[in-house]
């Protein structure tokens, strides 16, 4: 099958140029992270978070860089997925993770006093990152809804906040297990089955979220044995009664940590707030797609 290269207009199309801003960025991003001298306050300090960030900065630059040359070369058509689904969930999800990591390296470098200047140029450049891949869900989002495909739509959006609420548990969780272990004076309460609970519903609800988008990036809806509509109404259902229960556990944790007043370690209430934070938009994002979804059965019953 002979190669169909773009023609030149399309170099200076605005979703080939913010696809090369993303590969230049998250590049330089990175690089100069990669570069930091092992001596430097975030060397060994988060060192759970400093993985989160280099891990999302590499993979979406690799998925950026592979969707960047198959559009370029028009071999998208021979891939066994839903191109216009991939590109809208590859730039919105990057938008959501590259905001986490911009705010996590930020963070780190406030909390330790880091003022090196590849530290300070690596969260520019973050930053930097996450407004590219914010400016192409912008450029797709314009585009016709034939174009966008389901992940474009407001349902399709959910899901995508959805899985990111999933995606910034893991690193959180660890990095509370890592904090509550080192630190001194704080109660077992704190350390109890509340931690081991949360992280059983957050793992469901990332399962539940990777093969709804497994699912639709393979077109693969219409091969489920069950009316993939009513599956998702059921996962949102499954979705909001799980991190109902961790929302809750979350703010026990604040009224516990609050309690131990000044003897509670600083790390851990910043861990346990921001995991709060991320818990309750997660579970917005499930009531409002459970929303969607009965009003879909609803519409689809009545027609």
């Amino acid at each position: 099958m002979p190669v169909i290269v773009l023609e030149a207009s399309d170099f200076t199309s605005p979703l080939f140029l913010v696809r090369t801003w993303e590969v230049l960025s998250g590049c330089i991003t990175f690089s100069l992270v990669a570069s930091l001298e092992p001596p430097n306050p975030l060397s060994d300090l988060h060192s759970t978070f400093r993985i989160f960030c280099m891990f999302v900065w590499c993979f979406f630059f690799t998925l950026t860089l592979l969707i960047h040359i198959l559009s370029i070369i028009q071999f998208h058509s021979l891939i066994p997925v839903s191109w216009k689904n991939l590109t809208m969930t590859t730039a919105v999800l990057g938008a959501l993770m590259g905001l986490s990591a911009s705010v996590v390296f930020a963070w780190m470098v406030m909390d330790h006093g880091g003022r090196l200047t590849h530290t300070v140029a690596a969260a520019v450049a973050s930053c930097i990152t996450f407004l590219a891949y914010s400016s192409e869900t912008y450029v797709l989002r314009t585009q016709a809804h034939e174009q966008r495909g389901y992940m474009g739509s407001n349902p399709g959006l959910l899901k995508i906040l959805q899985l990111w609420g999933g995606c910034n548990m893991i690193p959180l969780v660890m990095e509370v297990v890592h904090s509550q272990g080192s630190a001194s004076g704080l109660p077992s309460e704190v350390l109890s089955w509340q931690l081991w609970v949360s992280t059983a519903l957050y793992g469901v609800c990332v399962l539940m979220s990777l093969v709804t988008v497994v699912v639709i990036l393979g077109d693969l809806a219409g091969r489920c044995f069950l009316p993939f509509d009513k599956c998702l109404a059921a996962f949102s259902m499954i979705g909001v009664l799980l991190y109902m229960v961790a929302t809750v556990i979350c703010f026990t944790k604040i009224l516990q940590l609050k309690e131990l007043g000044n003897r509670a370690p600083t790390g851990v209430t910043e861990l346990i707030i921001m995991e709060t934070v991320v818990a309750s938009i997660t579970l917005l994002a499930y009531t409002v797609d459970l929303a969607f979804s009965i009003k879909l059965l609803c519409d689809r019953s009545h027609a």
